[in-house]
């Protein structure tokens, strides 16, 4: 059996990430992930949804140094994906509801894949 799935990526201010978040909970979609990548000295954060397969995905750029507002509060099992963000990009989630500190994974390396790559202590939860 193949599924047709219909998908919508839309790209979010900073600033309307939880909102927009808490509207698509609100529209029963359930988390599907959280995934971050490199885009040349910035970051690219895919918020993906489904509901009855259909996706929709916030897609949020930010820089390096930027404050990300946790969405923890809204889909309890976030805080995976953000302990990640922040144990491999170097990216601060605020206000993650189980905060590792930077514990959640150990890499030889902090913060493997900063685009700054300084393996520094530029987040504050270091």
């Amino acid at each position: 059996m193949t599924v047709n799935e219909e998908q919508t990526t839309i790209s979010v201010a900073l600033e309307n990430l939880v909102r927009e978040v808490e509207a698509l909970h609100a529209g029963g979609y359930r988390l599907v992930q959280i995934g971050c990548t490199d885009v040349g000295g910035a970051y690219e954060i895919n918020y993906s949804f489904d509901k009855g397969y259909q996706y929709q995905n916030l897609r949020l750029t930010i820089g390096p140094d930027t404050e990300v507002p946790s969405v923890s509060g809204i889909y309890w099992g976030a805080f995976v994906y953000e302990n990640e963000m922040h144990d491999l990009f170097g990216i601060p989630v605020t206000g993650i509801n189980i905060d590792f500190k930077g514990t959640f994974i150990r890499t030889a390396e902090k913060y493997p894949f900063s685009v700054t790559r300084r393996g520094g202590d530029s987040c504050r939860n270091a």
